[in-house]
């Protein structure tokens, strides 16, 4: 073989060799191969469009309260400016649920394993009331959605929970009082879980949509089949990756991926 012939295979030798570590080190390191998804996107579904962004049971997801300094946390960019002294951000965040006039949680609300406000299980007026209602929870490494009666029956150890109502979707079915032809219309927000409960995916409607829509899109565009309404007032969702940052009134419960600042 001639000195030129082996230079050129000596060169391909080392090209195949670069190949091999970069998809090695893409294995390794997806979001610098440019590979990892974003947490948050616009998916249409019956010609309405909703933005929504996913978390892994894994995943630091918490919600958000009461501050540092005793008063609610209330808007998106407080929150974001406590967990920046810790190195931290938010990657994305909503409302998380119905709250009093001074942002107390109207129902169920566990943080780190402690209950901060009790569950209510009685039927009453408004949305909350329109049993059945049901509670987001989290338990170890499973999501999950529970109709609020059973959930207190169960009692289950959630290191996470949030109350509102109504329930979306039970079991696959739409929460019976839905009218699919209801004039009743708001940007809206919710969570629904993955038959798993390995992940969650938190939705906002971009438009105005009815429940019985709303709930459709948990149930016929995700494969949801328990889903969990939590306001359609005071929609808000802050997704620094598609940079968004909704703004408005004082919020109570808010719920947040955390991630590394930067």
């Amino acid at each position: 073989m001639t000195a030129m012939g082996v230079a050129a295979r000596t060169e391909r030798a080392a090209a195949v060799m670069l190949i091999a570590v970069a998809g090695w080190l893409a294995g390794l390191f997806p979001a610098l191969a440019g590979t990892a998804p974003p947490p948050c996107r616009v998916m249409e579904h019956e010609g309405l469009a909703h933005t929504v962004c996913e978390a892994a049971a894994q995943a630091d997801l918490r919600l958000f309260l009461t501050a540092p300094d005793g008063l609610p946390f209330a808007t998106f960019s407080r929150i974001d400016a406590v967990l920046a002294e810790e190195g931290l951000r938010l990657v994305f965040a909503m409302n998380a649920g119905m709250y009093h006039p001074d942002r107390r949680p109207v129902g169920l609300h566990v943080e780190d394993g402690r209950t901060i406000s009790p569950i209510v299980t009685a039927a009453g007026p408004g949305n909350f009331g329109m049993l059945p209602n049901g509670v987001f929870c989290r338990t170890g490494d499973r999501f999950a959605v529970i109709e609020s009666r059973r959930f207190a029956s169960e009692a289950p150890p959630c290191d996470l929970a949030t109350q509102s109502g109504p329930m979306l979707l039970i079991e696959g079915a739409l929460h019976p009082r839905f009218l699919p032809d209801s004039t009743s219309r708001f940007i809206r927000n919710g969570v629904g879980v993955s038959p798993d409960g390995h992940r969650a995916w938190f939705v906002i409607s971009q438009g105005r949509v009815n429940f019985d829509e709303f709930a459709r899109f948990f149930r016929d565009a995700l494969g949801v089949r328990d889903a969990l309404y939590f306001d359609g007032n005071v929609s808000r969702l802050h997704a620094p990756s598609i940079g968004r940052a909704d703004f408005g009134r004082p919020m109570g419960p808010v719920v947040g991926l955390v991630g590394a600042g930067g």
